[in-house]
């Protein structure tokens, strides 16, 4: 026979557990209904992304962006996504556009290109002499074939793609011979990232001289769209997060030039003999390819030399 205080036991120890249970899911539920109704407070310190701001009027050149348009609405938008929360890169590009603006803006005048497609070098290449797994060269990424068409010299010792005024003035007269045949600085510069034969072949297929009604390959498309994103993210740093003072920028260094029109044996001696380091020669003259330069055909050469004062050099 059971005892009875045993079969209490046993009854009542597995309803007082699950009523114990019911209790802790009960207040469980509870809470977390009123953690749910909670109002969310953001803290002063909480990181926000935000979408950018698009302006409702935007140009190229003089050209209207028409944003109207959805598909050129969203390619546009896009852009000041990847410009502005890409910050390391963007920063760095306002950095040195302080340094080599100066420098491409009055070229882009004398040659009646507009302002706007100094933007271009930036979209290119960062403003730096970059080399493309391609081969497009310098801050307006030339390849061999059209930078010799446009007079500069490539070979083992020389390469002007990588001079920053000669690079600009090819580019400049590539840009006038595309709008002398396209008629529009919008697919000049589309004709830059895919060539005027390639934009001609697509107005003649889709019946349209309208840049934003043709349908383009997405590298075209981004290319254009990330000049203007640029263009509007320069013209207002601030607006788009970017905070810095003129000491954070790259500051422009004066040089002087050396006429070289005979051979140099060694450009370490040389750079010595001007009071300057082999670096320091390298930086400024990025088109000096080797640490010589044969020149047998006595051709004139000008080679930048940091005034004196410009730069602080390390001692030896």
């Amino acid at each position: 026979m059971i005892d009875k205080k045993k079969l209490f036991l046993i009854i009542a120890i597995p309803i007082a557990f699950t009523i114990l249970i019911s209790l802790v899911v009960f207040y469980y539920l509870k809470s977390e209904k009123a953690l749910r109704q909670k109002p969310i407070i953001i803290t002063e310190n909480e990181r926000r992304i935000y979408s950018p701001p698009i302006p409702e009027d935007l140009e190229f050149c003089g050209e209207r962006v028409p944003l109207e348009d959805f598909d050129v609405r969203e390619r546009i938008d896009r852009e000041f996504l990847v410009n502005t929360y890409w910050h390391s890169a963007t920063l760095l590009y306002l950095k040195r556009a302080n340094r080599w603006f100066p420098i491409i803006e009055p070229i882009l005048k004398q040659n009646g290109i507009p302002d706007d497609f100094k933007y271009m070098s930036v979209a290119e290449s960062g403003i730096i002499n970059s080399v493309s797994p391609d081969g497009a060269t310098g801050f307006w990424q030339l390849m061999e074939p059209a930078a010799k068409k446009y007079g500069l010299e490539i070979n083992a010792e020389v390469d002007e793609r990588f001079n920053i005024e000669k690079a600009t003035q090819a580019a400049c007269d590539y840009l006038k011979e595309a709008h002398a045949k396209l008629g529009s600085w919008t697919l000049t510069a589309a004709s830059y990232n895919m060539g005027v034969d390639g934009v001609e072949k697509q107005i003649a297929r889709q019946k349209t001289k309208n840049y934003y009604n043709l349908f383009l390959n997405d590298e075209t498309y981004r290319f254009v769209a990330r000049i203007i994103t640029l263009k509007e993210i320069f013209k207002d740093p601030n607006k788009y997060g970017f905070y810095f003072s003129d000491h954070d920028l790259y500051p422009q260094i004066e040089t002087f030039d050396v006429k070289v029109n005979y051979p140099v044996k060694d450009f370490a001696d040389f750079a010595k003999s001007n009071g300057i380091n082999y670096k320091i020669l390298k930086i400024f003259n990025p088109w000096l390819r080797d640490n010589f330069l044969k020149n047998k055909s006595r051709k004139t050469y000008y080679i930048k030399i940091p005034k004196p004062g410009e730069i602080n050099l390390i001692p030896e």
